[in-house]
């Protein structure tokens, strides 16, 4: 079944927020750092099962413009030069209805890796 399109995308830059309302449905507030750590790009996504690529620091990301891509999805880019993927109606709506869950992973992937929301932490570790 295909996604109807949204009734209105409107991004606060003062909370890095998007938030979508879906015809019927409550509007849902998606932040700037899960679309982008969650972008359905092929650099973050990969080219198939097991080959999706952990993004790390992102945590003050922004949003820089989103363009619509015919009657199906739309193009956002990030103040951190990505602007690959599309979002389609059907990815939106399945980022609005399971954030939780995905925010949880995100952030449980990032535990497991040692790694950082924080853009400032340094790349090297010192391990005594």
């Amino acid at each position: 079944m295909t996604q109807q399109a949204p009734e209105s995308l409107t991004y606060r830059r003062s909370d890095r927020t998007l938030e979508i309302q879906f015809p019927g449905q409550a509007p849902v507030n998606l932040s700037a750092e899960l679309l982008r750590v969650l972008s359905p790009s092929a650099e973050v996504q990969g080219h198939g099962p097991g080959q999706e690529v952990l993004q790390t620091g992102k945590a003050n990301v922004g949003i820089t413009a989103i363009e619509p891509i015919g009657h199906y999805a739309v193009q956002i880019s990030f103040d951190d030069g990505h602007s690959s993927g599309l979002y389609t109606w059907t990815y939106l709506a399945q980022l609005a209805s399971e954030k939780q869950t995905l925010w949880q992973r995100y952030l449980t992937k990032l535990d497991d890796a040692g790694a950082s929301r924080d853009p400032s932490t340094d790349i090297v570790k010192i391990i005594s």
